[in-house]
């Protein structure tokens, strides 16, 4: 039996991340019906560390979805096509893919308009690649795809951002390992955003037993506390216990995965709009919370903080598997550009909104981190589903 590494993280951000700490620790099980339906967030099973949906019937598709039922699809080019390189384009034909007031069961924790966000645009933003065009969403091709499969993100609580359920014979579940390996985080009503994670590095057996039954695995890892803002570490270097997080991860994967059964992902990073000097030279809001567009330049590259290092950590563990191929979803850079797509003020925390005296202090409250539904989630699954429909 391998015997636990023992490493002690040092939290990042101070007090600017403690306040959304709590998050991670309640949830809700969701139900969306299309668009995967709607985005599902409910915050009273969100202390468990597995969740899981089965469904069996096919309850509702959007008439579009109906008056096409016959139409061929002509599937994405995904060999020779990168759809995570292009641009944002507004879109108020098509997007958002449904509405946020149609949809019952999305949680107060990111129903930004639910919750008195006054503007909307931020829904309606699609992503156009540069070097092909996306179909519009199909729910029910991507359900037919997944009859009778199990899909499972595995991950932090950007997972639970993106995590979706939706009918007709599938399994989709969420299993909480914010960084894969085990740790005092696991589950999250250990965690009480007041002491240190500690990790262990060379322990992931106690997870893994519960995805070795899944047909699709989406990972992410919590990178956010592998940050370098904190310069005193017990025993190892960030990038370097990352690295060393993944490998584990990756070994685990090739002793144990039956690639003719399973597939697998892997969600880069998702960044933060925490200083809004990254964007704007003239200041403004500290944050994110001001902002209703997103950085629509993207002819150069925009540094809002993210650790580039981690990230190619990321995509070199990821290439260098030999029996397990795993599809690296890079995410990051179009995120990147949708500094207007957080919750900020707007995110229900146990039922309360922000006070006035919270908004008045937007370095502490404003939550830069998650992102309102519908929103930029939304994007994610649609290139998820490209991979899913591609492979099956």
């Amino acid at each position: 039996m391998e015997k636990p590494n023992l490493t002690k993280m040092k939290q990042t951000r101070g007090t600017q991340r403690n306040a959304y700490l709590p998050l991670l620790y309640f949830a809700v099980l969701l139900l969306p019906l299309f668009l995967l339906g709607c985005y599902l967030y409910s915050e009273k099973l969100r202390s468990g560390q597995f969740q899981e949906l089965k469904t069996h019937n096919l309850q509702q598709q959007s008439k579009e979805d109906g008056n096409n039922k016959d139409k061929k699809i002509d599937p994405v080019p995904l060999e020779v096509c990168d759809v995570f390189t292009g641009e944002w384009v507004l879109d108020n034909a098509t997007h958002p893919l449904y509405k946020e007031d149609e949809c019952e069961f999305i949680s107060e924790w990111v129903a930004c308009t639910r919750n008195g966000r006054p503007d909307s645009k931020y829904q309606r933003w699609r992503w156009q690649p540069r070097d092909c065009s996306l179909p519009r969403f199909n729910a029910k091709l991507l359900l037919e795809r997944l009859r009778g499969k199990k899909l499972m993100f595995v991950g932090d609580s950007i997972h639970y951002n993106q995590w979706q359920s939706m009918e007709y014979n599938a399994t989709i579940a969420f299993y909480w390992a914010p960084f894969l390996v085990e740790s005092n985080a696991d589950p999250p009503d250990k965690r009480d955003g007041k002491t240190d994670p500690i990790i262990m590095p060379r322990s992931i057996s106690k997870h893994g037993e519960y995805w070795k039954n899944a047909d699709f695995l989406v990972f992410n890892t919590k990178q956010g506390s592998f940050s370098e803002g904190s310069a005193e570490y017990d025993e190892i270097g960030t990038h370097v216990m990352y690295e060393q997080v993944l490998r584990t991860w990756a070994k685990w994967l090739e002793q144990n995965i039956d690639t003719s059964r399973t597939s697998i992902f892997f969600s880069s990073i998702s960044p933060t709009h925490v200083r809004s000097s990254d964007w704007d030279v003239n200041g403004g809001g500290s944050k994110c919370e001001k902002e209703t567009e997103p950085i629509l330049d993207m002819s150069k590259p925009i540094d809002v903080g993210t650790n580039r290092r981690l990230f190619e950590i990321a995509v070199n563990v990821t290439k260098s598997t030999t029996k397990v191929p795993i599809r690296f979803l890079n995410v990051t850079t179009m995120s990147e550009y949708r500094k207007d797509a957080h919750t900020s003020f707007y995110g229900s925390r146990r039922g309360k909104l922000k006070t006035p005296e919270q908004r008045s202090d937007p370095r502490t409250f404003a939550d830069c981190y998650h992102w309102c539904l519908p929103g930029l989630p939304d994007t994610w699954n649609e290139l998820l589903s490209l991979y899913i429909t591609h492979i099956s």
